[in-house]
């Protein structure tokens, strides 16, 4: 008992007098000091004269910062809070503006446009100087993207004591960059509707963890709630309701908002499965539609998919995915390519028909639809993106830019790379966030999700990115992200089921792998109480008398 006593106190003592470092994503090269640093009262940050013609969303970016700075309020993670600085703070150095400016020859584009460039061409890095003396901190870098991931970096350093916004590790030093350029964030907004604010709330936390791609599987079997100029027949009669749509202008408003967040948006129009929805405006697209038993059909109701082997069926989906991609900036356009059900195309009279008068085996008819479709896309500038299946399942025909995700397993991915594809992490076994809910199918009382089980932020934080790969296929690793499937969630749930967990994907593929997890959580219970200050529901990760106590609930302790 004593020396549990001891050990309890030794740890609120080095809470006080030992800070934790609360960024998230862990820095990759920073050093800080011990010396306390107020915020005056009319601190700004501006935007050096240097910067010819900044763009609005960089001015944008500031007001929001300078704000944030005013409202988040977070008293530190400390037993007594925001009063076991006040003795520190009494001889205090006062800082007043943070100076943004770019390296001598870069120009000031916005934001949106650094953020929407190919995946690979984008420049994130920052240097950040914050002296301990009270003189002028510093942020600079080479694209206004950078400037951006310094300011949420520069967010983070501060707490408030009664009046006070301060820090207690100054001097500080940070040069940063993210150790892959891909990492994202995946919603499903097609088994469940989500309104435009909610999808803006969850881009904003993606942007406040350096989160940069926003995958919107934004259609699916259940419902088709997106307006495409030249198609709305499929929103008409394959959305829930009217007032579950995404216009185009919705379309626009996420766009320019995550843009000016720093994130580019990857939109998912998946083919040829999960398309049942189609049917209900266009049947003679669709095969076994609604078919019964669905399991028989589909991995999940309502059956349908469609017929790869029509030609008009072809150049519909060719058409479709086009006048899709326009509504997008991105240079990335996945088309899906997973969980097709070849019973349902040998059930389906009009595709056996097609196959038998061409010769053609089903493998074959896939490939040529694949091929027609990412070569309208490739026409429109963009670059094809795949579920693994097309590569590891049908060894689809795919041109060598084409990037894969890898959402079976984890195991997956030295196969894909084997077969030289850029590719993406995105393992159920690790990142999917609706794990470990309770099966969701009726008349099934003992069911479980079949991805059991729960996905905790030490799982995926534990992931290697480049386990089993030979040092030539690590380059092929573009980076990670979490997925969240919605048959169980909507709005009244997406920010707990995703937050703080789906931060742990985006400092392992900024950072890069191998923190000591005990050292980590500290800051994850840091982040999660300053995203609850900015209004994100998060979820607890422990009591808060551990959150208090870095270490005190470890299962070593």
């Amino acid at each position: 008992m004593a020396r549990t006593s001891a050990f309890l106190l030794l740890s609120a003592l080095l809470s006080v007098f030992a800070p934790v470092d609360a960024l998230w994503p862990q820095p990759r090269d920073i050093t800080t000091g011990s010396s306390a640093l107020k915020l005056s009262g009319g601190f700004d940050i501006t935007i050096a004269g240097s910067v010819h013609n900044a763009p609005l969303d960089l001015h944008q970016a500031v007001e929001r910062a300078n704000a944030q700075l005013r409202s988040d309020k977070l008293e530190r993670l400390v037993v007594g809070r925001g009063d076991a600085d006040k003795g520190a703070l009494s001889k205090a150095k006062t800082l007043s503006k943070l100076t943004l400016s770019l390296e001598k020859g870069a120009t000031a584009h916005t934001i949106t446009s650094e953020a929407q460039k190919p995946i690979e061409a984008r420049d994130e890095a920052y240097v950040l100087d914050v002296p301990a003396d009270g003189s002028g901190a510093t942020l600079t870098a080479n694209s206004t993207l950078g400037l951006f991931r310094g300011l949420v970096t520069f967010g983070q350093l501060w707490y408030q004591s009664g009046s006070t916004t301060y820090s207690i590790e100054a001097p500080i030093h940070i040069k940063d960059s993210p150790a892959y350029p891909y990492r994202g964030y995946m919603l499903d907004t097609a088994r469940n509707y989500f309104p435009v604010s909610d999808i803006k709330r969850a881009i904003d936390a993606m942007s406040w963890v350096k989160i940069n791609q926003f995958h919107w599987h934004i259609v699916d079997s259940q419902s088709f709630p997106l307006e495409v100029p030249g198609f709305l027949e499929l929103s008409q009669k394959g959305a829930y309701a009217s007032s579950m749509v995404y216009t185009a202008k919705d379309v626009q408003d996420v766009v320019s908002y995550a843009g000016a967040r720093g994130i580019d948006v990857l939109v998912e129009i998946d083919t040829p499965g999960h398309t049942s929805v189609i049917s209900k405006s266009h049947p003679e697209h669709i095969a076994c539609a609604e078919a019964t038993p669905w399991a028989t059909f589909a991995n999940e109701p309502p059956a349908g998919q469609l017929r790869l082997t029509s030609n008009e069926t072809t150049q519909f989906t060719a058409d479709l995915l086009v006048a899709v991609s326009k509504l997008f900036p991105s240079t990335m356009f996945s088309t899906g390519g997973d969980e097709i059900n070849a019973n349902c195309y040998d059930q389906d009279p009009e595709t056996q028909k097609a196959l038998n008068a061409t010769g053609q085996t089903f493998l074959q008819a896939l490939d040529s639809f694949t091929q027609v479709s990412h070569a309208a896309l490739k026409k429109a500038g963009k670059t094809p993106v795949v579920w693994e299946e097309m590569v590891l399942s049908f060894n689809v025909t795919l041109a060598p830019e084409t990037i894969t995700l890898v959402w079976i397993s984890s195991a997956d991915v030295q196969a894909v790379a084997q077969k030289g594809f850029k590719l993406i992490h995105a393992a159920s076994d690790y990142f999917y966030l609706d794990c470990g809910g309770g099966g969701w199918v009726g008349a099934n009382p003992d069911g479980n999700s079949w991805c059991d089980p729960f996905k905790t932020w030490q799982k995926s934080y534990s992931f290697d990115p480049v386990a089993n790969l030979t040092a030539d296929q690590a380059k092929l690793v573009l980076g990670g992200q979490h997925l969240l499937w919605t048959e169980q969630s909507s709005p009244s749930n997406l920010d707990p089921i995703s937050w703080p967990r789906a931060a742990s994907s985006a400092e392992l593929f900024w950072t890069g792998p191998g923190q000591n997890i005990s050292t980590v959580l500290p800051r994850l219970h840091d982040l999660s109480f300053r995203l609850q200050q900015r209004g994100i529901h998060t979820i607890p990760l422990q009591p808060l008398w551990c959150a208090l106590r870095p270490g005190a609930c470890d299962l070593t302790a």
